[in-house]
């Protein structure tokens, strides 16, 4: 039979050691342990390629920027699910869910009502859309934010010998028509093919600039892959392997640089891709229901498009949207009055591109032009410092494509105008230097652009 004696029962100084002891343990205990389930301050669904690494690091940058302590990373429970978590001044628990099942499930996951914010590494489908449109314009500036530029990599393994691909050359491999590597110059050996699955944002993206644009489709024979990291590794293990991969996930694989229609074969280097010059250049999306209650979606926007928000862009890998000048080897392919302009002057890291079928420019140029401006001003370039040249696509009359050309630079001009840029010179160059085939849309709206220089 025990013996002991109940607390109020017990002499003075034993109640006083024993709430003591209590006391003690509340105290060392870390506060997480007494307080409510931690509140979750938006849903973030879509891309692996931003949700695996960029969308977590973003989050986290952007609790550190509040204040908040304690921030971390930690598995959902699912695979390619995450949390980032964080204590605010009053010791509450506060957390960001991040799904990375691929673009597709972030539209979805808007439309259900389960997500927030959906991230995508492609741009929105019409149909998507339209399903969205009781949320609103989801591709208008107020939706649609590119928060990064990246470029699809076509990785093989270390030992291939081969050094570049044409986007036809791509496509007959992907699609199987060409099953040894001797088919495409290189040593004899088969082909094994790896893709990422079918909700992916980077499978749509290759579909389209490469399957879709030469009449393929994906051989059923590829290995299929939701992970980017083991997509990535398993190529560069393989000797008979070609995969595609988003920028950041080459890892120990070799990248091929890549030609498409008369465009000279273009590695995925960052200044390519920052312009999106390199074929298979692509955006980064932030999708957000205009007119959207939350906070936090409109916080986490923002602090992407910052400075800090970049320059975790370009740490994870990605290429940041921040205007740099940079050298141009001038070359004989290049006309003489741009062979001149690359000898005596810098181009900016930045292409303006106009949405379809318009001389409008589309959302990310109407943001580059404040990026572009600011680079103006802090670099004392505003006056008789600035060169716009403009290209466009083939025309039956070259003297309409190099007009053509020439009033996309005037586009630009009137917007940068507004900022006080007096201009040394604008000019067209037409149909000239293509940095893709015109035989698509796709490639049409990429040679449709307006180059900055500044001297």
């Amino acid at each position: 039979m025990s013996c002991a004696l109940p607390v109020s029962d017990r002499p003075l100084w034993s109640q006083a050691i024993t709430w003591l002891i209590l006391g003690f343990i509340f105290y060392a205990l870390p506060w997480s342990v007494f307080a409510a389930e931690p509140t979750t301050l938006m849903r973030i669904q879509g891309s692996n390629t931003i949700g695996a690494k960029l969308g977590p690091a973003l989050i986290s940058g952007l609790f550190q920027s509040q204040g908040f302590s304690n921030v971390r990373i930690v598995p959902a429970g699912a695979e390619n699910e995450q949390l980032v978590q964080a204590e605010d001044q009053l010791g509450r628990t506060l957390q960001v869910s991040v799904a990375a099942h691929g673009s597709g499930t972030g539209f979805v996951g808007l439309q259900d009502g389960s997500a927030d914010l959906a991230a995508s590494s492609r741009p929105i489908k019409d149909s998507e859309a339209s399903a969205l449109q009781n949320l609103g314009d989801l591709k208008g500036a107020d939706a649609e934010q590119v928060i990064a530029i990246d470029g699809l990599a076509i990785i093989v393994n270390p030992q291939n010998p081969l050094v570049s691909l044409t986007t036809e050359q791509l496509a007959k491999a992907f699609s199987g028509e060409v099953r040894d590597w001797s088919q495409l110059g290189g040593a004899p050996g088969a082909i094994t093919i790896y893709a990422r699955d079918d909700k992916s944002g980077t499978y749509d993206t290759f579909k389209e600039l490469v399957l879709a644009a030469h009449d393929k489709s994906l051989a059923p024979t590829a290995k299929r892959f939701e992970s980017s990291d083991q997509l990535s590794d398993l190529v560069s293990q393989d000797p008979g392997g070609i995969g595609f991969i988003g920028l950041p996930y080459v890892r120990q694989s070799k990248a091929l640089a890549i030609a498409d229609g008369n465009s000279q074969p273009m590695p995925p280097s960052t200044t390519l891709i920052a312009t999106e010059d390199y074929p298979l250049s692509r955006r980064l999306f932030l999708y957000n229901p205009p007119g959207t209650p939350n906070e936090w979606v409109k916080s986490l926007v923002q602090f992407a498009h910052s400075p800090a928000g970049q320059a975790i862009v370009e740490k994870n890998g990605f290429i940041a949207q921040t205007v740099q000048a940079v050298n141009v080897q001038a070359n004989t392919t290049m006309p003489a009055d741009y062979r001149q302009l690359a000898d005596e002057a810098q181009r900016l890291s930045v292409n303006f591109r106009f949405q379809e079928g318009s001389a409008t420019l589309d959302n990310k140029a109407q943001r580059d032009i404040e990026r572009v401006l600011d680079y103006l001003k802090r670099h004392d370039k505003l006056s008789h410092k600035v060169v716009l040249v403009g290209f466009g696509d083939p025309k039956n009359d070259p003297e309409r494509a190099a007009l053509l050309s020439k009033l996309r630079a005037m586009a630009v001009r009137r917007d940068l105008s507004k900022g006080g840029v007096i201009f040394r010179e604008i000019t067209g160059m037409g149909e000239q230097m293509p940095v893709a085939a015109n035989s698509g849309d796709e490639g049409r709206m990429k040679n449709r652009r307006v180059e900055v220089w500044v001297y």
